[in-house]
């Protein structure tokens, strides 16, 4: 896939999250899912998701507030899992599709995925800018994530697991990897800080701090997830 990422066409819309009243989620509806929009949407501190039932209908573009984030040096690997990640092999989009495939699984809380979000990260996937980080385990994947990353944000739409602590360690696959220039701008953005979230460091931030920390975010260099080395969290 390309490094750096090719530019879209930019959106027809304009996105902005700093309107929205606090501890409001949703902050507007509508729009399209072409790469420019989701593009220019995450740079304001928005992602989509659909509105209708299982997630099909209308775009909503949301803005947690708290908005669950992983700053650089927040990372909790505790003993029982850095035991556990001798157990897997991590590898970068290798499986982009069928990790969004199976975080779409309607049996899990990924039936928000519909075909139209999934071709559009897709889109995104090939022009560099969405990836997969995977969890492999005697040859099969057995975890992983996806998301976009842009500049010094990498914005987590979905984890999932078929082997315990498999989609745990992809996280901290993409942490070691996306912190290792030891860029203090970087900032791993999960959306909502689920207590398992916690357990491995999230926080909740106010709206007002993740879109400030979000623009100096944005001023770090992208980084090619492929390329970049694990550190030593082990």
């Amino acid at each position: 896939m390309p490094f750096p990422p090719v530019d879209p066409e930019p959106s027809h819309w304009l996105l902005d999250g700093t309107r929205a009243d606090p501890g409001e989620d949703l902050v507007a509806a509508g729009a399209d899912l072409e790469p420019g929009t989701i593009l220019a949407a995450y740079r304001a501190g928005l992602f989509p998701m659909g509105l209708g039932v299982h997630g099909s209908g209308t775009i909503g573009w949301w803005s947690p507030d708290p908005r669950g984030v992983i700053p650089v040096g927040a990372l909790r690997v505790r003993r029982s899992l850095r035991r556990a990640l001798d157990r897997f092999e991590v590898r970068v989009d290798t499986a982009f599709d069928e990790v969004v495939r199976r975080c779409a699984d309607p049996d899990r809380d990924g039936r928000w995925i519909t075909d139209d979000i999934a071709a559009a990260y897709g889109r995104l996937h090939d022009l560099g800018w969405a990836h997969s980080v995977e969890a492999w385990q005697d040859g099969e994947l057995v975890g992983g994530l996806y998301g976009l990353s842009v500049g010094g944000l990498f914005a987590g739409e979905s984890m999932f697991h078929s082997v315990r602590d498999a989609s745990k360690v992809a996280l901290v696959g993409l942490v070691e990897r996306f912190f290792a220039d030891g860029d203090p701008r970087r900032l791993v953005d999960v959306q909502w800080a689920t207590e398992h979230l916690q357990r491995l460091g999230a926080q909740e931030w106010p709206r007002e701090r993740y879109v400030a920390a979000l623009r100096e975010a944005l001023k770090a260099p992208q980084v090619d997830l492929s390329a970049a080395p694990p550190t030593t969290t082990r």
